[in-house]
């Protein structure tokens, strides 16, 4: 069994660890830092942990393709995959901790209007305090209560909320953090008691849109959005609105629907907009790290040994 290994933010020891774990599995494994290097002698590879599109578009002998982040939706193609059977797997439960704290960052900037106070004194000006918001109190949306929605819930409770709500398809999460967790049908009936809106949604065709101009009007006068799932999910030219006129106090936006965001986009001159380039996740924490390769390693042995894999792509849901 030939595994292919295409992921150059992994470290030594990360490497070291796959290459004794495949050995023990009676398996061989390649390293490549992109899939411009790959030689076509591997291109009949079983299972690639990283990115080789020429591959997966071609081999019909790849039996597992393994991507090292959560967000799938780029490869989810018709035609994609040369062989219909591929398993497909990813990464959602790596990057909980690095997406909830920078959710958590950017709802403290906007409520304790650090974003302004830095301008301010970055041109030398010394201003008097002024208004500002706190979580604790907060009623908190979560829209989306997968792995990065739940572990930002479990942060913000340390903030003392009033509530946190949490919102999904299935209107479903036994997590105790959730004061209570409705399907995406009651949306509508949430957003009026939302002053923070967190969302962390896969890009579906039920997700797109669904911060619409109607919906963002919903939301009560000075409230706050966060999102950091897919920019698809919000009607961005309404949100721009939204903020100019200040029905909203402010948006942090990670993602938006097209990255990078050109520099024409009327976004870069919005009003309490605080922007970050998709930069929540990505593997920058040594956690992260260790658990997409962890992950990647629970799933190799479940493999081999041809048992169920744990972190399988839904490829029909989009996760």
């Amino acid at each position: 069994m030939k595994i292919l290994v295409i992921n150059n933010l992994i470290e030594q020891k990360h490497i070291d660890l796959i290459k004794s774990e495949v050995l023990s599995l009676g398996a061989e494994v390649h390293f490549y830092n992109n899939d411009g290097e790959i030689p076509q002698s591997d291109f009949d590879a079983d299972i690639i942990y990283g990115f080789a599109p020429a591959i997966v578009n071609t081999s019909k002998n790849l039996k597992w393709l393994c991507v090292p982040w959560a967000g799938v939706d780029s490869i989810l193609k018709p035609g994609y995959f040369a062989n219909e059977d591929c398993i497909l797997t990813n990464a959602a439960g790596a990057y909980g901790v690095s997406i909830a704290e920078h959710m958590i960052a950017t709802a403290l900037v906007m409520m304790r209007r650090l974003n302004e106070f830095f301008k301010e004194t970055q041109e030398g000006k010394w201003l008097s305090p002024r208004p500002q918001k706190s979580l604790k109190d907060c009623r908190i949306t979560v829209l989306g209560t997968g792995d990065i929605g739940t572990t930002f819930a479990i942060r913000a409770r340390a903030f003392e909320p009033e509530n946190i709500i949490g919102i999904c398809r299935s209107g479903k999460n036994t997590n105790k953090v959730y004061d209570k967790v409705l399907p995406v049908t009651e949306l509508d009936s949430i957003l009026p008691q939302t002053d923070l809106l967190a969302m962390s949604l896969p890009s579906t065709p039920e997700t797109a849109g669904i911060l619409s101009r109607e919906r963002q009007s919903l939301l009560p006068h000075g409230s706050y959005v966060i999102n950091v799932g897919r920019g698809s999910a919000i009607d961005e030219k309404a949100l721009a609105e939204n903020l100019e006129n200040e029905h909203l106090a402010g948006a942090a936006l990670d993602v938006f629907q097209t990255e990078p965001l050109p520099q024409n986009s009327f976004l870069w001159h919005t009003k309490n907009l605080l922007i970050t380039p998709h930069v929540a996740g990505n593997m920058t924490l040594e956690y992260t790290k260790d658990k997409n390769v962890e992950m990647f390693l629970e799933d190799l042995k479940n493999f081999i040994q041809q048992k169920p894999l744990r972190y399988v792509v839904d490829k029909k849901l989009g996760y």
